[in-house]
């Protein structure tokens, strides 16, 4: 599996979900943020990483049983033991928090194996625990009952579809504050750049709406507008 090329990492680190959303609209994308799942612990840096995808099915009695969760071939704990460093861990949850989709030493294990965070469109329990392990951990709502009780994991990095999105390995995955994005993989370094290039206009945009300037011609960018901010960004450096 390919991980991210770091100069791209660099800049995805840098700015903030919605500009994305903004980069990758113009690029005819309009399904890529995961609606609904919000980081546990804000503040933390933004979350950049390659996908690497659990997918859980309902559960079923025979097969969901403590017996099982305690067997090396438990596809959830694999799916801990085998996301590569510097990944992040998007687990289809079928949108279901009735049970947890993982908690807190699941967590912390994917924290000393150096990834970079774990997404679901169900829910953790032991949040606590999560939010002293430091890693990034979105999630759609509370789930404290255990994952037997209603989850039962089928497979390993596979596409898969997480708040109604859908995440292929490999494609690169964006937290905040805000909540999380996919983008795919082939556009990500072309992505990343017209992100920075956004987030610098906009620091143009804020600086002249400070002052008074009307938004018409503004934002959207005009030629007239684009003309102003290279100079004012040549002046400026």
């Amino acid at each position: 599996m390919e991980a991210i090329n770091p100069a791209t990492k660099s800049l995805l680190s840098k700015v903030n979900v919605s500009t994305l959303t903004n980069c990758l609209l113009r690029h005819g994308l309009r399904n890529q943020f995961l609606h609904g799942v919000t980081p546990l612990t804000p503040g933390l840096p933004n979350m950049v990483g390659p996908a690497f995808t659990l997918r859980f099915i309902p559960s079923r009695e025979d097969l969901d049983t403590m017996a099982g969760y305690q067997l090396e071939s438990h596809v959830q704990r694999r799916a801990v033991e085998e996301c590569p460093p510097g990944f992040v861990l998007v687990v289809d949850s079928r949108g279901d928090a009735r049970a947890a989709s993982a908690g807190d030493l699941l967590i912390a294990r994917l924290k000393a194996r150096g990834c970079s965070g774990i997404v679901t469109d169900g829910g953790y329990r032991d949040h606590s625990g999560i939010m002293r392990t430091g890693l990034p951990a979105y999630q759609r709502q509370t789930a404290s009952p255990a994952t037997p009780i209603n989850l039962h994991p089928a497979d390993l990095n596979l596409p898969i579809g997480c708040a109604g999105v859908a995440v292929y390995p490999g494609d690169i995955v964006v937290g905040d504050c805000e909540g999380v994005v996919v983008i795919p993989a082939n556009l990500a370094d072309e992505i990343a750049a017209e992100a920075i290039a956004a987030v610098e206009y906009e620091e143009f945009v804020e600086e002249k709406i400070a002052a008074g300037r009307s938004i018409f011609g503004l934002f959207p960018a005009t030629e007239e507008s684009l003309a102003e901010y290279s100079f004012w960004k040549k002046n400026r450096a």
